[in-house]
């Protein structure tokens, strides 16, 4: 069986609802997994845009969530996870907006793909990664990723 990322909330390909966005309540999406290859020790979940700032000629990737060391008997993550209800030991990365947590699509212009990246790690990244940005934490994850699945969701800013 392959690794496999869900939503309950939208469809691989599909929408996103506007409650997880900036013109909602920027709440992070509700994810379930299943799948993980034997020997998995540890799980990563990367959500990033890479059609900032505009679709028609992105210039960047825009990093809105990373998260490492989920155990792999977790199986997901609820709507709005509060970074207190993470699991012990779950660290986070900086985002683009220059901190850790979850935010949402907030496009400046047209419809974005949002890439929800899950990877099952043959070992637990060091805790010494500290909040680093993404770069880091690829670099680390390097030659040790057993499986992984992704789940691409899409915004288009209303206002």
């Amino acid at each position: 069986m392959r690794l496999v990322l869900n939503s309950e909330a939208f469809v691989d390909g599909g929408e996103m609802p506007v409650r997880l966005t900036c013109e909602g309540e920027d709440r992070s999406p509700p994810l379930t997994w299943e799948g993980l290859p034997a020997g998995t020790e540890s799980v990563v979940l990367i959500v990033d845009d890479p059609d900032a700032p505009d679709p028609a000629a992105p210039r960047m990737v825009w990093d809105h969530w990373i998260l490492y060391n989920l155990p792999p008997d977790l199986g997901g993550l609820p709507e709005a996870v509060a970074d207190r209800d993470l699991p012990p030991g779950c660290g986070q990365g900086i985002n683009s907006w220059g901190r850790t947590g979850y935010g949402g699509p907030c496009p400046p212009i047209g419809r974005h793909r949002y890439f929800h990246r899950l990877y099952a790690l043959d070992i637990r990244l060091p805790d010494e990664l500290g909040a680093s940005a993404k770069d880091d934490l690829l670099l680390a994850m390097e030659d040790h990723i057993l499986d992984h699945a992704v789940l691409v969701g899409t915004y288009h800013k209303r206002a």
